[in-house]
């Protein structure tokens, strides 16, 4: 079938009616939605029963059944599913029948048991297709094999674009204005920040937009970022960062910092240069507290994209699948919110594989290796690790990441550079401190050690009605042992494997 004489609509997308339309007619019995932009179901398929000249049908639990064309209600007692169910067995006239919010019905197994007797006929002229729409649907094992998903494409730039100039030019004729204000430029980066939306959810972010002032420009921006976050964020299981910390925050990793600006420019192109693959990403190990954290935000505030940082203690669930659906879901907004910066924290502690989570760890490890594999958004991935040994060896191997760097306790110029940043934090001036000194006196220390040390010294002088003296600093230093002491051994074998494995930060 011709997509082009499918759809008088402009709003409707030719290739995804088309998509869906061969679905129907290759015979597929059951096809399921999972989306909650109802309005945009509907629209594809009166779109398709214009086409293919087949009644459509609707059910909720709440009206029953309803005839869409004639917009006729049938008999009451189809409020019932089991009645419902029989009258479309019955019925010989090859139509299309959705049933709408769908999931709790599947619980029943004469419900089940219908419909996998209506999805198994034989097909001919009588034929049907029943189309289960629905934001969640986890189907039984007896529907599985004769069901076919079906994902609503977003709407496209174009008509994303369309759309917004289109709210602009309502809003200044509700107030008699001459015409709306639109930065083309800005336009474009808002059309690029609604795109993964349903037409519905973007329509509502762009009015939200323009509302205020009746102009489209770049002070837009954030608000509509932070809005679609919260629209996607499955569950609550990403954290969303707009105002990441500034590179200069990072002491020291000078490596690591020339990296990152060599792949700013083609991470922040439309497309990569030719030759070029988009960047992946990178793992950061190494020692706690020398900084892995802030390099991962850091990295985000240097593309100038937003953070979304990745709680993997918060995907695991007790029920089978879903710490593993979570992970999918978590991922999915991550290319919706692109272009973005991904920071999996302490990844070790989701993806260690072992045997006694009955396999989630592992199913959890295949579908991150996928993705990774699979991807072609503007993702890039910031993974960091304490421990090496936890991590499977499928995920540290070559081309998984861009590169492997190891984060190491920071040498005297860093720590004397970590020293200056955090007394500056604090509205103290580093040149009155003798900061080259305080460094040679810390040796070992971390650099979140080294914030400790500021603001416990910070304390006590507060405490004694004084300012903070360089006595105080050094009389912390002497009361601090240092995790490259406590843990000594394991700090220094993490060190050896790093020497030879990984690149210096």
């Amino acid at each position: 079938m011709n997509a082009s004489n499918l759809t008088p609509d402009a709003s409707i997308n030719p290739a995804e009616l088309s998509e869906l339309a061969a679905q129907i007619r290759g015979g597929a019995p059951l096809i399921v939605i999972e989306s909650h932009d109802e309005p945009h179901a509907m629209a594809l398929f009166s779109e398709l029963r214009r086409s293919m000249q087949r009644p459509l049908f609707k059910w909720t639990a709440a009206q029953g059944l309803i005839w869409v064309e004639r917009d006729q209600q049938l008999a009451p007692q189809f409020k019932e599913i089991e009645t419902a169910l029989e009258h479309i067995r019955q019925r010989r006239d090859r139509g299309i029948y959705l049933l709408m919010d769908f999931h709790p019905f599947l619980k029943d197994p004469v419900t089940v048991r219908q419909i996998r007797e209506m999805a198994r006929q034989d097909e001919g002229v009588h034929a049907r297709t029943l189309v289960m729409v629905s934001p969640e649907l986890k189907l039984p094992r007896e529907l599985e094999a004769v069901a076919r998903r079906f994902a609503l494409h977003p709407p496209d730039r174009s008509a994303l674009a369309e759309m917004v100039r289109a709210e602009a030019r309502r809003w200044s004729q509700q107030r008699g204005g001459s015409g709306p204000r639109v930065c083309e430029e800005a336009l474009q980066q808002l059309v690029t920040n609604l795109e993964g939306l349903s037409m519905k959810d973007a329509r509502r972010l762009a009015r939200n937009a323009i509302q205020d002032d009746g102009v489209v420009d770049e002070s837009d921006l954030p608000e509509i970022m932070r809005a679609k976050f919260d629209l996607l964020n499955p569950g609550g299981i990403l954290a969303f960062e707009m105002e990441t910390a500034r590179f200069s925050q990072v002491a020291g990793m000078p490596r690591l910092k020339r990296w990152l600006e060599i792949r700013a420019s083609v991470f922040n192109a439309a497309s990569p240069p030719p030759g070029l693959d988009m960047p992946k990403g990178m793992l950061l190990l190494g020692v706690q507290g020398c900084g892995k954290s802030l390099a991962a935000r850091a990295a985000a505030g240097l593309f100038g994209v937003p953070l979304l940082h990745l709680d993997f203690g918060a995907l695991f669930n007790r029920y089978h699948g879903e710490s593993e659906r979570n992970l999918r879901e978590s991922l999915r907004a991550a290319e919706l919110m692109a272009p973005c910066v991904l920071w999996m924290d302490e990844i070790e502690k989701g993806l260690s594989v072992s045997d006694s989570d009955g396999g989630t760890s592992r199913r959890m490890l295949g579908t991150l290796l996928t993705w990774m594999a699979e991807r072609k958004s503007r993702v890039f991935l910031a993974a960091t690790a304490n421990d090496i040994s936890l991590l499977p060896p499928e995920l540290v191997r070559k081309g998984r990441f861009d590169e492997i760097f190891f984060v190491d306790l920071p040498d005297q110029a860093t720590r004397q550079e970590v020293l200056a940043i955090h007394l500056a934090r604090r509205q103290l001036k580093p040149q009155l401190y003798p900061l080259a000194e305080l460094a040679a006196e810390t040796e070992g220390f971390s650099g979140a050690e080294l914030e400790h040390l500021v603001v416990a010294a910070l304390y006590v002088a507060h405490a004694e009605g004084e300012t903070l003296t360089t006595e105080h600093l050094q009389a912390e230093i002497a009361a601090t042992r240092p995790l490259s002491v406590l843990m000594a051994e394991p700090i220094a074998e993490l060190r050896h494997w790093a020497s030879t494995r990984a690149v210096p930060a």
